[in-house]
């Protein structure tokens, strides 16, 4: 028997349009009007929204086996319905800034990763949980385990049979875990899996890049068959281009810093500290001298008053900043 064989053939036409929703924006032809589009189809009710994520589940279980279930006749459909002035919404959102936006485009389709962020990847839609820039959400999982999303995160929850487990699809959770039974917390990121039964730690994940730092009890990193514990007060990162790391001491201050409103910086490049910014300030600030983005600096920034460092890098650094539309600032 195939995947496809499970699916059930009778579905809610409500959902069958969200297959077509999912098939499309994974046929690698989607447009950015489609974005824009399915955030307004998502938007009519909440059926609308429930059979969305409905059709994400099954894609996921299932893949290409869900096609069967969602006919040409409906894809039609889903095209005929979408509003004439999508594409008039979508263009101030998407392509503020001009040429900078359009240099991340080709052909006006949609890209695994948006230009700039500007809108959320197919991947981040589909989360069970999400949050937007500078948005911070706490979420009880189960009695014993309790997450914080900071600023643009995305998680999927795949919990069974009442283990707890959890996708870090993309950004940063803190995570508080008591579980007392023989089934550990799991959290799976970029391809490697962080386990805990009592602790608190923090997850970040940012371009498939992971870094975890234990806070409190003891967690394990798992990564291409690589196990690595880390006691309280330790961190470690992996990646696909660097692999497992070693693990060091954390700073534990700065890693728990956004939970307060802060950002701790202790002699970063301005370059790495806009990127940081660019996490919760709604825009982008863009550095176009690159002899700015090497300068250091340290400090402590409040999030909900982030454009302060604006005005710091001129005071400071002598920068010149130019305003765009849609909060877009240039450095130079």
């Amino acid at each position: 028997m195939t995947a496809g064989d499970d699916i059930p053939s009778e579905l809610d036409p409500l959902l069958r349009q969200a297959l077509a929703w999912v098939i499309r924006l994974h046929s690698g032809s989607a447009t950015s009007d489609d974005a824009a589009a399915l955030a307004l189809w998502r938007q009519r009710s909440a059926e609308h929204e429930a059979a969305f994520r409905d059709a994400v589940r099954l894609w996921r279980s299932f893949g290409e086996a869900t096609r069967k279930l969602a006919s040409e006749s409906e894809l039609v459909n889903v095209e005929r319905r979408r509003p004439r002035d999508v594409r008039d919404r979508l263009s101030r959102r998407a392509l503020i800034g001009g040429a900078m936006a359009a240099a991340s485009v080709a052909g006006g389709y949609m890209v695994v990763r948006p230009p700039m962020g500007l809108w959320p990847s197919f991947e981040e839609l589909s989360a069970d949980y999400r949050t937007a820039k500078g948005e911070r959400r706490n979420i009880a999982l189960s009695d014993n385990v309790s997450l914080t999303l900071n600023t643009q995160t995305s998680i999927a929850v795949r919990s069974e049979q009442g283990t707890p487990r959890i996708e870090l699809i993309s950004g940063e959770t803190a995570v508080q875990a008591g579980r007392d039974t023989s089934a550990p917390l799991v959290i799976d990121a970029a391809g490697g899996r962080v386990t805990a039964h009592r602790a608190s730690f923090n997850v970040k994940c940012l371009d498939r890049a992971v870094s975890v730092s234990c806070i409190e009890g003891g967690v394990e990193v798992e990564w291409k068959g690589q196990h690595i514990a880390l006691s309280e007060g330790q961190q470690i990162s992996y990646s696909a281009e660097t692999g497992l790391g070693r693990a060091s001491q954390a700073d534990i201050e700065q890693a728990n810093a956004w939970r307060r409103g802060l950002l701790v910086v202790r002699d970063w490049p301005v370059g790495r500290l806009v990127e940081e910014i660019n996490r919760y300030r709604p825009g982008r600030i863009v550095v176009m001298d690159e002899q700015l983005g090497r300068r250091m600096i340290s400090g402590t920034f409040h999030l909900d008053h982030l454009d302060d460092f604006i005005a710091q890098a001129q005071g400071l650094f002598g920068a010149t900043a130019r305003t765009l539309p849609g909060g877009i600032v240039l450095l130079s």
